[in-house]
């Protein structure tokens, strides 16, 4: 798995991920739909996986990246979309040593 790069504007990532689509890659593209209370990344942040597990951009700023991609290779097979949710209680948050918890909701797709 490598990472591209993880802070690119949205159009780089798309644009990454056309050009993936052009060479005959298999692309997911996972995005931010929903955030709550202490969140890495905004809603609309985006994920590029193709079915190597090469990527672009990011969803978490690494938190959860691993467990998009899997998901992501997952939906590349499948063709079948998904909603994940990761998160992390307040409670939970303080006994790591974090401000707050949070939550975010990400939609994956295949790209077709």
């Amino acid at each position: 798995m490598t990472d591209v790069k993880s802070t690119l504007p949205a159009e780089d990532i798309l644009y990454q991920a056309l050009n993936w689509k052009k060479d005959g890659r298999e692309v997911a593209l996972a995005t931010v739909i929903n955030t709550w209370g202490s969140a890495p990344r905004p809603a609309g942040s985006q994920l590029a996986i193709d079915e190597t597990g090469q990527m672009v951009g990011s969803v978490s700023g690494g938190c959860v990246e691993g467990a998009v991609i899997q998901e992501a290779l997952e939906i590349l097979k499948s063709g079948q979309p998904k909603t994940l949710e990761f998160g992390v209680s307040n409670d939970e948050a303080w006994e790591v040593g974090l401000a707050c918890g949070g939550k975010i909701n990400v939609f994956v797709e295949k790209l077709d």
